[in-house]
């Protein structure tokens, strides 16, 4: 997944009101921008670093920059979370994920019990559809990365939602997006909340597929790269 037009740089000031952050640009222009990620953030932004933004002006729109990545002197770790299924869809259509390959529909956005779920993948020949649902990872903790990185009610009753789907005897997947490089395996952030820490291994044991990928981020995009070790 490309970004629609350059970055622009500068350095994070401060976060606030969860959805808005202060940057101090290159040139000096001090400016607000929105911060698509409801997340605490607490690993994947700090004061000092720096950061990318995108631009964008609509009628309407209030804030025309939204914050895209962040630098912690290791490596760009990309935030918004609503590109993660761009970089994964992408990844499908392109047959990147082996354990996800064969299927001829992608449909986002599929409703479910009380739920969205990111994808529904089809292929007619098929007997079982699969759904898949998608969790962006910024969060890290030591060497590992981990989700989630704020205590998340949404995330457990998706993977309710995903267990039920198992028990109706279709495919059910979850796949962990690692948006950032300077780690090396991935587990559930036990320490955030340990209710859907206990959910993911009830999941697991329900026959709920669990796939991590890494992405290579940069200024100029974000795509899916290889395997990354699970931990349950």
């Amino acid at each position: 997944m490309r970004f629609e037009s350059k970055l622009l740089i500068g350095h994070c000031l401060r976060r606030y009101k969860r959805f808005l952050v202060d940057v101090e640009m290159e040139e000096g222009e001090r400016i607000t921008a929105h911060c698509p990620n409801p997340g605490s953030m607490r690993t994947s932004l700090r004061s000092g670093w720096r950061v990318a933004l995108s631009e964008r002006r609509t009628p309407g729109r209030r804030l025309p920059w939204t914050l895209e990545l962040s630098h912690n002197h290791r490596c760009w770790i990309g935030l918004n979370t609503t590109r993660a299924n761009a970089i994964v869809r992408e990844a499908l259509e392109l047959n990147r994920i082996p354990e996800l390959t064969g299927y001829q529909s992608i449909q986002p956005e599929v409703p479910y019990n009380r739920s969205r779920l990111d994808f529904l993948l089809s292929k007619h020949n098929r007997r079982r559809d699969c759904f898949l649902e998608i969790k962006s990872v910024t969060h890290k903790i030591g060497r590992s990365y981990a989700f989630p990185d704020a205590r998340t009610e949404r995330g457990r009753r998706h993977l309710s939602e995903l267990g039920q789907i198992r028990r109706e005897k279709q495919r059910a997947v979850l796949l962990f997006l690692v948006q950032r490089s300077d780690g090396d395996d991935f587990r559930a952030a036990e320490e955030v909340d340990p209710e859907y820490a206990r959910a993911l291994r009830q999941a697991h044991r329900a026959g709920v597929e669990m796939l991590v990928y890494g992405t290579r981020t940069g200024l100029r995009g974000i795509e899916l790269t290889a395997p990354i070790p699970l931990t349950i």
